[in-house]
């Protein structure tokens, strides 16, 4: 007769053996709305926790940040959050932090109590003009190469780490897309995508069949919408619109978040602001309400 104890080991390793079984239940699920804090950045410098306070009032749970955020350390950030009731659990960062100093990010990342460090820009080739007018295959594989080692260096402290696109991602070399070059060649143990909705979509490409064919790559997505102003490009250029209001079907798109495997969701608005960044992360919350 099989006890208690044996049925629910054998239940809970069923369980784990399935590969994402429960997937297409997360449909059901809700995400907490987050913000991007790179959005309201120049409202931050003038007024930290007043700005804060309207982020919050418009509906958002959660904050991305870099370690450093208009002067404020990272320990300095984690208590303001706190206080006020923010999740920060996810950096971004980029450049000499991660090529030169990965480590020493990750213990800071770590003693601020952060889960995940994703990368916003290509590290190689160094010179960021370089990286806007096309790197080469090679130096994309240096890139994935590189964040295999820096996720491995994350795992090994407790820490998730992903990689942030823009839409040069998505300027072929050859027969190559780069964005399909680092899908399949980072290590998804290793590297998990944030998908950027708005900078996908400016290249020409379609977010949700990035989604529906990759559901287990992603663990994060900026929601960005956009207008249809010198679109496709693949230059790193786009105007931001409020969600609901841009080019962007969100019909289609959050349902194929929700089938994903993402947790977090945040929003990014990009200059030229229209009316203002704190009035379009309000509005664009307003549009989101009951919708994650």
């Amino acid at each position: 007769m099989t006890s208690r104890r044996e049925f629910l080991a054998g239940a809970a390793a069923a369980f784990a053996a399935a590969p994402f079984a429960s997937v297409p239940a997360l449909a059901q699920r809700h995400l907490l709305l987050g913000l991007q804090l790179y959005t309201v950045r120049a409202d931050l410098a003038k007024d930290y926790e007043g700005t804060l306070k309207l982020v919050k009032a418009a509906g958002v749970r959660k904050v991305q940040a870099n370690l450093t955020m208009s002067g404020r350390t990272s320990q300095q950030q984690r208590k303001i959050y706190d206080e006020m009731g923010f999740i920060w659990d996810s950096i971004h960062a980029s450049g000499d932090a991660l090529r030169n100093n990965a480590q020493a990010t990750i213990d800071e990342a770590k003693a601020a109590g952060i889960k995940n460090i994703t990368c916003s820009f290509p590290l190689y080739p160094t010179d960021r003009a370089v990286i806007m007018a096309g790197p080469t295959v090679d130096d994309w594989k240096k890139n994935i190469d590189t964040f295999n080692t820096i996720g491995g260096l994350c795992k090994k402290s407790g820490l998730t780490f992903g990689y942030h696109n823009h839409n040069l991602e998505f300027r072929k070399i050859g027969d190559v897309v780069p964005y399909d070059l680092l899908i399949k060649e980072a290590d998804p143990a290793l590297v998990s995508m944030e998908m950027d909705i708005g900078w996908v979509a400016s290249s020409g490409a379609d977010p949700v069949a990035y989604l529906t064919k990759y559901p287990k790559r992603y663990s994060a997505v900026h929601i960005k919408d956009l207008k249809s102003v010198g679109i496709p490009n693949v230059n790193g250029k786009m105007d931001s619109a409020i969600i609901g209001k841009g080019i962007i079907d969100w019909n289609k798109v959050l349902p194929a978040i929700k089938k994903s495997s993402v947790t977090s969701a945040y929003l990014e608005l990009e200059e030229p602001y229209d009316p203002s960044p704190i009035g379009m992360v309000q509005q664009s919350a307003a549009f989101l309400k009951g919708k994650l």
